[in-house]
């Protein structure tokens, strides 16, 4: 007689002590069995039960993705999927299928209808997505459940699991729902705002496009055809890129004073990026650069913006003020192929504070454009391109005074400049019939006046980006504000 028992006599056995210790479980309790429990365990039977259960952890952002994934999966011909929902008591976790089949450490769980989590699929629409729910299969594999964790107060994770089949079979039966995830992405090809939740995962909201023409990009035509033919060139000629060895991972920084353009001109590029996922980064996302990043190969050809990126690639060598997310991102510029379509477009108000392996070295940042302060016939353009929708009547010399009187101010301060003139026509004339050059001219001797130097700051003039910390004008401010409550602080005091 062979020393290894059978596999059909192991499994046999495997059932049957599975049995008998659900029989001392209920016993000793004098308890029927949790109706969870007698309903998945049935729809099983025992040979199902023996088998293992199979568990793949997911990306919280993921939900809405494996929703989608479930519905197409769900809907295939020869497939019958009753899906039962799980409530759980407060500050209970929620079961896994392990517990759930094996009856072990139970809370005091019980069926409902399937609660929902509403989320995002779209720009303007939601998809409701099973937070907690068991769905019980049968299809040519045979009868399995599946059950669907997804993030809760004891639960932020999201998880998937299968009981009822062999592994390998399981296994299948999830690489099939990670294909059809990946296949019917709803983030793919979208702009998308990236947020930081209240534990850190990742948020992902959907953008609507900018809806910018370059004719609404006023910089000087060599600097724009720059920008251009490394954003919007590499991905017109992808293909022609490829075929002659030429890698397509590039980096993009746009630098220069605050309130220039840089956010306008990174927003006019992202909208003629049709095809491409767009991921933006700003402020506090700033530290999900490496899932960000992870994301957008998965969803390539894609974009990563991240503004204001002196907030995380300070030099190195200014020492323990450096941050961690420095290393994220470096390593996320370098960690994908060089024929991956990856675009790292990057905007910072003190390129002299950028980590130097960043902003010098090939492969991580390959050019580096400068957006200045408007010149005179820039000016004279944002001023038109500001006023559209507004009943300017200007004189040619009341723009050249404006023209004159703006040197050295910014696109920002230009653009405030012109929704003062229309406050003021609209204390002249409520109807605003005319937004006249005296209004412009009130509206500009206000901007300018000695007492509005804190407003002018705010808008980006008269500010050296060289004495500016990193984060530019937020740290700024802030610092300026402090400073003027210190001085009334020590005013009040001696008097």
């Amino acid at each position: 007689m062979s020393d290894k028992a059978p596999e059909a006599e192991a499994r046999e056995f495997a059932v049957a002590f599975s049995a008998f210790l659900d029989w001392v479980s209920t016993s000793a309790s004098g308890e029927e069995r949790n109706e969870v429990v007698a309903l998945i365990t049935d729809f099983l039977g025992a040979e199902g039960a023996a088998h293992s259960v199979v568990s793949r952890e997911l990306p919280p952002l993921e939900h809405v993705n494996l929703q989608t994934a479930l519905d197409a999966w769900c809907a295939r011909p020869g497939r019958t999927v009753d899906i039962r929902g799980i409530t759980v008591p407060p500050h209970h976790e929620p079961p896994n299928l392990q517990q759930l089949v094996a009856a072990r450490s139970m809370a005091p769980i019980r069926l409902a209808a399937p609660a929902l989590a509403d989320l995002p699929n779209g720009p303007g629409s939601t998809l409701g997505c099973l937070r907690s729910a068991v769905l019980l299969v049968t299809d040519a594999l045979g009868r399995y459940a599946l059950l669907i964790q997804g993030p809760s107060e004891h639960h932020q994770g999201l998880a998937v699991e299968v009981a009822g089949l062999p592994v390998e079979t399981a296994q299948a039966v999830l690489a099939e729902l990670d294909a059809l995830r990946s296949e019917l992405n709803v983030y793919r090809g979208h702009m998308l705002d990236v947020a930081l939740g209240a534990m850190g995962s990742v948020i992902l909201g959907f953008s609507a496009l900018p809806g910018l023409t370059r004719d609404d990009v006023v910089l000087p035509s060599v600097v724009l055809d720059r920008i251009e033919r490394h954003a919007l060139g590499v991905a017109a000629h992808r293909e022609a890129l490829l075929a002659v060895g030429q890698h397509l991972k590039r980096g993009l920084l746009l630098y220069g004073p605050p309130g220039t353009g840089k956010t306008h001109t990174t927003r006019y590029l992202l909208g003629q990026m049709t095809g491409y996922t767009r991921l933006v980064l700003t402020g506090r996302a700033l530290v999900a650069v490496g899932a960000v990043t992870e994301l957008a190969r998965a969803l390539q050809p894609a974009v990563v913006v991240l503004e204001d990126v002196d907030l995380v690639a300070e030099d190195r060598t200014m020492g323990p003020r450096s941050s961690p997310v420095l290393f994220d991102l470096l390593d996320s510029m370098d960690g994908a192929a060089a024929d991956a379509d990856l675009l790292f477009l990057l905007t910072t108000n003190r390129a002299d504070l950028l980590e130097p392996a960043l902003a010098a070295r090939p492969g991580r940042v390959d050019i580096a454009v400068e957006i200045d302060l408007p010149d005179a016939p820039a000016r004279e353009r944002l001023l038109t391109l500001y006023g559209k929708g507004v009943p300017l009547q200007l004189t040619a010399a009341d723009v050249q005074t404006a023209v004159e009187r703006t040197d050295g101010t910014t696109a920002s301060f230009l653009r405030e400049l012109i929704r003062r003139s229309v406050l003021e026509a609209l204390q002249d004339d409520p109807s605003l019939t005319a937004v006249t050059g005296a209004h412009l001219t009130r509206a500009l001797d206000d901007l300018l006046d000695a007492a509005q130097g804190v407003t002018r700051t705010l808008l980006g003039v008269d500010v050296d980006p060289t004495t500016l910390p990193a984060g530019g004008l937020l740290d700024a401010r802030a610092e300026m504000l402090m400073a003027r409550r210190r001085a009334a602080a020590v005013r009040s005091r001696s008097r």
